[in-house]
């Protein structure tokens, strides 16, 4: 480990060249140095603030010149206040009220005092704001519940036009200047959630597509559990996946939609072969109004498709044969009055299938590079293997003992500040590294984690060690 004496003249380089540039005539934004290659104060548990170290308000903090934010956030009582809690082993839990801090533990309100600030300073270097995910995330059942989604929409809402989503960081080596004024989130803590908002997984997908480029996509978990996403499909060939949620128990599901948005999903029971049916709305928003399942049948591998605005058409395999059923339904409000139920020789509908004038959409499972084999993928006329998931507006930190998949392209890297082995090798990599619980100069490497979390930024210690940070 290089103490001290080596990162203070690094420091010392990088300031002399800037100043250098600076009287030469360079640009300013010749002299701003790559982004990942700069360091930027920070702090651990920044919403502790004097509670748990010497940290004061986040308004403070800011004003001080600490550039990344942690929050740690739960899902508990979502339900209730439509909202995380922030807090340490639970909501409340290490939080400072005081100094300008929020009076709640809601996390929009927390996220709130970040954008103020950031309104009024907005050439200050770029803000990371990291959610550590205490909890888990995937089970709750969809966006109400507090799903991925949500915590997408919350950070959009708050932070409007500052946000700098993940998806898009510009390309190449983006500098300070470039950034400055910008906001980015940051996932951390739950690794299921991580991964999830990654890549999803499941088995037997199906899709449907409308003529007004929605997109409804269904599949069973393998393990009982139906769920859904929805989108739309963009002038680029690609889909953009607004919501996804847990609708049902089954099986094989199958899904047909028409222009009104009005939807018909059937599935077979996980447990016997009962064949159901549940209604729908798709709204604009991309969320599904359910309505009930009914069972309509007994048999196997159910499809369906809309043949009018109204009228929807099933084919499914016998139970006990290869001999293929037909029924007729007429879709009326919520219900769906079935007649006509006969032998057929048709084939069933090719539910992983869907087209609509030239669109086209394709969903299939199959790994990804280090992904799980029941990775769901799609396809379309003008993209092949995107996977189906959350919108990639956070960044998703890749810590010391997690999966390949989580490495798989991470730009943020995470580790206790102990940790000089892993700090060390992720910086050569250009990686953005958070050391946290730095609170010793013996921490410092060489070169220095981009993001030394503290508990005592204004230490004297602690600034020596980050002299030249940028703000």
């Amino acid at each position: 480990m290089t103490r001290l004496p080596a990162l203070a003249a690094l420091a010392m380089g990088t300031a002399a060249l800037t100043t250098a540039a600076l009287l030469t005539g360079g640009t300013a934004e010749a002299a701003s140095p790559p982004f990942t290659a700069s360091v930027f104060r920070a702090t651990h548990n920044s919403y502790s603030g004097s509670v748990d170290g010497a940290k004061n308000s986040i308004a403070y903090q800011l004003d001080h010149g600490v550039r990344f934010i942690e929050y740690d956030i739960h899902d508990n009582g979502y339900a209730t206040n439509h909202d995380y809690g922030v807090g340490h082993d639970s909501p409340g839990n290490a939080v400072d009220h005081s100094g300008g801090n929020p009076a709640s533990n809601n996390l929009r309100d927390w996220l709130s005092v970040v954008n103020t600030w950031s309104a009024a300073h907005p050439s200050a270097a770029p803000i990371v704001v990291m959610l550590d995910l205490k909890d888990n995330l995937t089970d709750n059942a969809n966006f109400a519940a507090g799903n991925l989604t949500a915590v997408n929409q919350e950070l959009e809402s708050v932070f409007g036009s500052r946000l700098l989503r993940a998806q898009d960081y510009p390309a190449g080596s983006p500098t300070v200047d470039a950034l400055r004024g910008r906001v980015l989130p940051l996932l951390s803590g739950d690794g299921g959630s991580r991964s999830e908002y990654k890549r999803d997984v499941g088995y037997h997908p199906a899709v449907a597509l409308n003529g007004r480029g929605q997109i409804v996509e269904v599949h069973d978990s393998g393990g009982g559990a139906l769920w859904y996403w929805t989108g739309t499909y963009g002038a680029d060939g690609r889909v953009t996946w607004l919501r996804h949620g847990k609708y049902d128990s089954g099986q094989t599901p199958a899904v047909a939609l028409n222009d009104n948005g009005d939807l018909v999903e059937v599935h077979q029971s996980q447990t016997a072969t009962t064949l159901w049916y549940h209604a729908g709305k798709l709204g604009s928003d991309g969320e599904i109004t359910w309505q009930d399942s009914h069972q309509y049948d007994n048999g196997v591998q159910p499809t369906i498709a809309f043949t009018d605005a109204t009228h929807v058409r099933e084919i499914h395999q016998s139970q006990s044969s290869s001999q293929n059923w037909t029924w007729n339904g007429a879709l009326a409000g919520t219900t769906v009055t079935w007649t006509g139920n006969a032998k057929t020789s048709d084939a069933r509908y090719a539910k992983d299938t869907a087209t609509n004038g030239t669109r086209r959409v394709k969903v299939w499972t199959g790994a990804d590079g280090p992904t799980p084999s029941n990775t769901l993928r799609v396809d379309t006329a003008s993209v092949t293997g995107d996977r189906i998931r959350y919108r990639q507006v956070a960044f998703d930190e890749f810590q010391k003992g997690d999966s390949a998949e989580l490495q798989q392209g991470a730009l943020f890297y995470g580790a206790p500040a102990t940790e000089s082995a892993f700090i060390t090798s992720a910086r050569q990599s250009g990686k953005l590294v958070r050391g946290w619980d730095f609170d010793s100069a013996s921490d410092a490497t060489t070169p220095l984690a981009n993001y030394p979390a503290t508990n005592h930024p204004y230490d004297a210690w602690y600034q020596t060690v980050v002299a030249g940070a940028v703000e």
